[in-house]
Order: structure tokens, then C-alpha cells, then sequence
């Protein structure tokens, strides 16, 4: 596929900092900063937009922006510096653990099994669904190249990178739909696998059959093959699922 598009523009990083649409907007406004940050659309050590911008994006007041930018920073997940170059940042190491009351992370005993039926279920649905449904649209060149490159990107991470990449190709399968909501439900589906595939090893052998499932993927996407995309993304999600009971029984 041609090299056109910029690897920065693969996926923004306000991606989820869209206007909010509950009465909790603290909640809320926590839960799209730390999938921002748990996702990999920002990077560590990344600046966030200023107070002004981010209280416009998200539709909050910067006071609800504050308290939530301050419990995240209290949780380990954002550093706040003053001065001229100031401004709020990624911390380089964010925690891993869930976060509980007030956005403080907590420790668990692992997940039980109906939470992991659960977990497996939404995705299958969904992903399995976005597949197809991307296959049926007609993608411009820009996009059909940004897919391509989301996939090479995945398939040339190294470990360290390998879960944010292949998050990063997930999201964008949902953003080329052009159904906000799709992307809101792919994210909270996106951050609950993660939190299972944490707690297990990565595996080369898993990464590089992952890697050839979502070539089949993309392909079946840009090939306009709604059930060959929606077939090879259920394969998939087979594999970590196999992967994942295996692991947590």
C-alpha cells in the first residue's frame, strides 16, 4: 500500500475527547481522560491540550476538568508543571491497576469467570459486527491507507508497543465508520480486554498468528468482503479468547 498518510494522523488523540453525554460529568470526564491515556492515543510524557481547550472538547466546565485532571494526577496517571513550558502531561510510567473511589487505583483478586463471559461476549459482538459493516463502506484512498498502515504498525511493534498498536488498529476499524458512538463502545470494550490480556504474558507465537489475522482482516475490509472480514475478525477474537481461558480457567 503507498506511504501517504502520516503515522500521526493514523488515529488523533482526541479521538474520545468528544462533548460528554451523561449528567456525571466527573465520571465521565475521568473515564475518556485515563481511555485516552490507557489506550495509547496519547503517548508518555505526551502534553494534554491546554485547561480552555480540553474544557470545549469534552463540553465540561474547567472546574469539573480540574477535579478530574487532579484525581488522575493523584492516581499516578498525569503530571501537572507549572511554569511557561507547564501544562498538564502523560506520566511516563501510568499505572496498570483499575481505579476505584475517587479515581485512586486498586488492587483485585483477577477477574471471575462471568466477568471474562462477559468481557468476550461484547467483543465478539461488536467487533465481529464493525468488521463487516467497514467492509460494505466505500473507504477513500486516505483512509484505505491509514488502515493498511494502523495494520503494519501493529505488525512491526515490538512487544513493549505490541498492545497499544493493535488497540490503535481496533479503534480506527470503529472510527472509519463514522458512528461516534461506535467508537465510544469499542473504547469501553477495547479498555476491558486490555485489563484481562495484562494480567497474562505476551506470547510470540500468539503476536505474530494475531498479526496474520488482522492482514486477513484489513484485506477482507479493503477488498470489500463483508464475510470474509467478518469471519476472519471472529478467528481472532477466537485466539484471545482460547488464550485468555486458558490462563484464567
Amino acid at each position: 500500500m503507498p506511504d501517504t498518510a502520516d503515522d500521526a494522523e493514523l488515529l488523533s488523540s482526541e479521538l474520545l475527547l468528544r462533548p460528554l453525554r451523561t449528567a456525571n460529568a466527573f465520571e465521565e470526564t475521568v473515564q475518556r481522560l485515563l481511555q485516552t491515556i490507557r489506550l495509547g492515543l496519547a503517548a508518555p510524557g505526551t502534553r494534554l491540550p491546554p485547561e480552555r481547550e480540553l474544557a470545549t472538547l469534552l463540553d465540561v466546565s474547567r472546574d469539573t476538568l480540574r477535579d478530574a485532571l487532579a484525581a488522575l494526577a493523584d492516581a499516578g496517571y498525569v503530571v501537572v508543571r507549572r511554569g511557561r513550558t507547564g501544562g498538564t502531561f502523560i506520566a511516563e510510567h501510568p499505572p496498570r491497576t483499575p481505579l476505584g473511589a475517587e479515581g485512586r487505583p486498586v488492587e483485585d483478586d483477577g477477574p471471575t469467570a462471568d466477568v471474562v463471559d462477559e468481557v468476550l461476549a461484547v467483543r465478539a459482538v461488536l467487533e465481529v459486527g464493525v468488521a463487516r459493516r467497514l467492509a460494505l463502506r466505500d473507504l477513500t484512498a486516505f483512509d484505505r491507507d491509514r488502515l493498511w498502515q494502523a495494520f503494519e504498525a501493529c505488525r512491526d511493534a515490538d512487544q513493549a508497543r505490541y498492545r497499544v498498536a493493535d488497540s490503535r488498529l481496533h479503534l480506527l476499524l470503529a472510527e472509519l465508520l463514522g458512528a461516534p458512538q461506535v467508537v465510544t463502545l469499542m473504547a469501553d470494550s477495547r479498555m476491558r480486554v486490555n485489563e484481562l490480556l495484562d494480567r497474562i504474558p505476551i506470547l510470540g507465537p500468539n503476536i505474530a498468528h494475531s498479526n496474520e489475522q488482522h492482514e486477513a482482516i484489513v484485506s477482507a475490509i479493503l477488498r470489500g468482503k463483508p464475510d470474509e472480514a467478518a469471519r476472519a475478525m471472529a478467528e481472532h477474537i477466537d485466539g484471545s479468547e482460547a488464550l485468555l481461558r486458558g490462563f484464567f480457567g
